[in-house]
């Protein structure tokens, strides 16, 4: 029965994520059917589940979900690529947006930055939907590190855009730290889309 859903799992992912090869849209399909059907996002415990449906070993699925998030040059074998995840950023929306009725053309975003220790500064926009914030795109940074966080919000936005029909009114949240006259800017003039 798991084995069919993984199957059937797989095939979507393939279906909404057309950028991605095979493999990694195989991979991605192993780690988002683990980590619901296990409650739990862990490298362990996910490898041992997947392995279980796939009658491999666990350090063998262990591998091959690793293979997913390292750079090109951590992989095994001549012909690995690093995927650029950004590249699934309006993907992503647009599939959370399939979910939404014909007649509901609203969407609600929330920007928000997180703070990791003095390790890492996470800046994610995220749709809000039933109480519920879904990342839809991130940027990863080191913590506690001079700079302007400016480009990387111009980014995250221009990355999302294509996956907002023209045609909705979009409102965008952001706690009172984020407010700056640029960003108010950069959200008011994102063509076509009613931010």
């Amino acid at each position: 029965m798991r084995r069919s859903g993984l199957d059937q799992w797989k095939k979507i992912v393939r279906e909404k994520m057309p950028h991605l090869s095979s493999t990694q849209a195989v991979v991605l399909a192993l780690w988002s059917f683990g980590v619901v059907m296990v409650g739990s996002c862990g490298l362990t415990s996910v490898s041992i589940f997947i392995s279980i449906i796939l009658g491999v070993l666990p350090n063998t699925a262990r591998q091959r979900l690793r293979e997913w998030y390292l750079d090109a040059e951590s992989k095994k074998g001549a012909k690995r690529k690093e995927l650029d995840v950004s590249t699934c950023f309006a993907p992503i929306l647009k599939w959370i947006l399939e979910w939404w009725t014909s007649n509901e053309k609203r969407l609600m975003l929330a920007m928000d930055a997180t703070t990791v220790k003095d390790i890492f500064t996470i800046l994610a926009i995220s749709v809000v939907y039933r109480g519920c914030a879904i990342p839809v795109c991130w940027v990863v940074l080191p913590g506690n590190k001079p700079g302007s966080w400016r480009p990387h919000w111009i980014k995250l936005l221009e990355l999302i855009k294509d996956g907002i029909p023209s045609d909705w009114f979009v409102i965008v949240t952001a706690d009172r730290g984020l407010y700056a006259h640029w960003l108010f800017n950069a959200i008011k003039n994102k063509g076509g889309i009613h931010f």
